[in-house]
């Protein structure tokens, strides 16, 4: 028989398919079983338009069927099936989509649900085969028609035998090399994880014969392998279902065996939406932060299905930054996917379903805030970091709708609170949100500045994540309310009497702050006296943007080294060190000197700074005493 040509520069066309467009040769079983759906789909549509028509619709199915002696693998389909100018032309013309022009034919019709679209798909087979033979008998006709190809070389188109309606595609596979082994698409269980990975919503039973280990009967102990004919495929996606159907364990169980969770989901999303941006989304907020959720290695992103075909295991570009501790999936048949069906191409279409499932993530999240406060604190606590860098993030792009979602603990209670609920309780004049920032809660409340504001009435948020003070200082303001750091000279915790007497006490001694400062050199950019420590000899508090803290967080990281905040020493008027100090001016400058350094030194360790010098501080401790 003749062999006929590939039309079209489909040589090359098939070269590109086989060896460029496919990422994974796996990738194979999806495209032929989608092919084998989309042939199930148009006879389904031919029984619903056709009165005449004696096929079933439930009976409809895919087969797979493997022969590790033959090196075949066999996908059969009882659809539509093809005649020979159909083989032809569907097989012969590269990227001529017989799916999309019954699409095009039928597009007034809401009950066609066909994935194909580009008319390649099936040439996915030569990445795995050295020759692919299809065997299809038309719906209604008595004929059958073999087509036969062993590559860019051409193909055959002849009579054969069939006996019922359908196509079934034969692949004889490639030999194993050292870089591939083909021989793994023979095993039952590798194409049945195949199925369920790519195609396990496939509308239609896909079928396999499955080794099943079975007692034998009479003779304890012993087993016996059978085959078992077997459904691959769950077909009816969860999220398909009518959220009324589903019981809550439905979905657990689903997250669980789905995203290799030992617990419960915190709270499930499940969403449809219509409209400019058409999809069904699943979503799964976790308990708790997965083992590499703070590595290099976690990758964002949810699964993507298109028309139950999964495309994608993780889409980055659904998710925000600032929500990546989200699974799920969205299946959406609007989606303008490439040729190999593996990536997307990034459109409107894909920005509009992101950008409203944010939307979603942030309703459900305040939601949870609203009616199970104990839930959203388990989740603010495993992925509050999040939703800080989100709000840090971008120049601050995301803070206004981020934060609602903040949480800090709080001096009142010393339990978290959210921005509005200490905005709610703030005294009558006051205009600033206060907070503290150290390692710890511990070494917050340990803090000179912390007890002056406490004194005060005021309430003050602890601040022990490294990203909180950088959020705020982002986030800038909450309803008109200003964020200020204890720590900082923009605190304001003394009457107008007492900043009066503080500026008069300062102005009469600026020869001994110069002594001191001189000793602590750029340490410092001043020393001076305030009345708002307590018990507290001394203090450090900062001018400008960085604090102490934020200091340190920027010289941890590479590249940063050189960051520098801007400290004060502040010395309690009231203490009785005031007076030693005073005292030595006149006369033992030397020792006013030691003095500085050791009260700087001090400052370090209550505020959670290291000493810079701990030999000369020990020093000086001994010579003092």
């Amino acid at each position: 028989m003749k062999k006929k040509q590939f039309k079209a520069e489909s040589k090359k066309l098939l070269d590109l398919m086989v060896n460029s467009i496919y990422t994974h040769k796996e990738i194979f079983l999806r495209e032929l079983i989608s092919n084998a759906s989309d042939a199930e789909d148009k006879l389904h549509f031919r029984l619903l338009t056709d009165n005449s028509a004696d096929a079933q619709s439930e009976e409809l199915m895919i087969r797979i069927s493997p022969d590790k002696e033959a090196r075949t693998i066999t996908i059969t389909d009882n659809g539509i099936g093809m005649t020979a100018a159909e083989l032809e032309n569907n097989l012969g013309v590269i990227a001529r989509s017989g799916s999309q022009l019954f699409k095009t034919e039928n597009a007034d019709s809401k009950d066609i649900d066909i994935i194909g679209q580009f008319g390649v798909g099936f040439y996915a087979a030569f990445m795995v085969s050295s020759k692919v033979r299809v065997v299809s008998k038309a719906y209604g006709s008595d004929e059958a028609d073999c087509w036969e190809s062993e590559g860019a070389d051409g193909f055959t188109v002849s009579p054969c035998e069939k006996e019922s309606h359908g196509t079934e595609i034969t692949l004889y596979l490639k030999e194993d090399t050292d870089e591939v082994k083909y021989s793994q698409y023979l095993e039952p269980y590798t194409l049945s994880a195949l199925v369920k990975k790519y195609s396990n919503y496939i509308r239609y039973p896909i079928k396999m014969m499955m080794p099943e280990s079975r007692p034998v009967e009479g003779k304890e102990g012993e087993y016996e392998t059978v085959e078992t004919d077997t459904v691959l495929n769950s077909m009816l996606p969860l999220w398909k279902k009518n959220k009324n159907e589903i019981t809550k364990e439905e979905y657990n169980a689903f997250y669980k065996d789905a995203y290799h969770d030992y617990d419960d989901p915190l709270k499930v999303i499940h969403t449809k939406t219509e409209g400019s941006a058409t999809f069904d989304a699943l979503l799964f907020i976790p308990s708790h932060a997965p083992f590499d959720y703070y590595t290099k290695d976690y990758e964002k992103g949810l699964q993507l299905y298109s028309k139950g075909v999964l495309i994608t295991e993780k889409c980055a570009d659904l998710l925000p930054d600032h929500f990546n501790f989200v699974r799920g999936l969205v299946d959406s048949e609007d989606l303008s996917l490439n040729i190999s069906r593996e990536m997307l191409q990034h459109d409107h279409q894909l920005k509009l379903i992101a950008k409203t499932i944010a939307k979603k993530i942030k309703s459900e999240l305040l939601k949870l805030l609203k009616d199970d406060r104990e839930s959203y604190e388990k989740f603010f606590k495993a992925f509050g970091a999040s939703i800080k860098f989100g709000v840090y993030n971008d120049y601050g792009v995301n803070k206004d709708e981020l934060k609602e979602l903040l949480m800090f603990v709080s001096s009142k209670e010393e339990k978290l609170v959210t921005l509005e609920e200490y905005v709610s309780r703030m005294k009558e004049d006051q205009k600033t949100i206060y907070y503290a920032a150290a390692d710890s809660i511990e070494k917050a409340k340990m803090l000179p500045q912390v007890d002056s504001a406490l004194a005060k009435g005021y309430e003050v948020l602890y601040f022990t994540d490294y990203m909180d003070e950088f959020a705020v200082r982002m986030l800038m303001s909450y309803n008109d309310k200003t964020f200020v750091n204890v720590c900082s000279g923009e605190a304001d915790f003394e009457t107008d009497e007492e900043k009066e007497e503080n500026k008069t006490e300062n102005e009469s001694n600026e020869e001994l702050f110069n002594v001191m400062k001189d000793a602590l050199g750029d340490k410092v950019s001043a020393v001076r006296f305030t009345h708002k420590l307590g018990k507290h000899p001394s203090c450090l508090s900062n001018e400008g943007f960085l604090s102490a803290e934020m200091e340190k967080v920027l010289n941890a990281m590479p590249g940063n080294n050189g960051a520098k905040a801007e400290l004060v020493l502040e010395i309690n008027a009231e203490h009785p060190i005031a007076g030693k100090l005073k005292a030595m001016l006149p006369d033992n400058r030397e020792k006013l000197a030691d003095y500085a350094k050791l009260l700087y030194n001090e400052a370090r360790l209550i505020g959670g700074m290291s000493i810079e010098d701990p030999v000369e501080f020990s020093t000086l401790i001994c010579s003092l005493m």
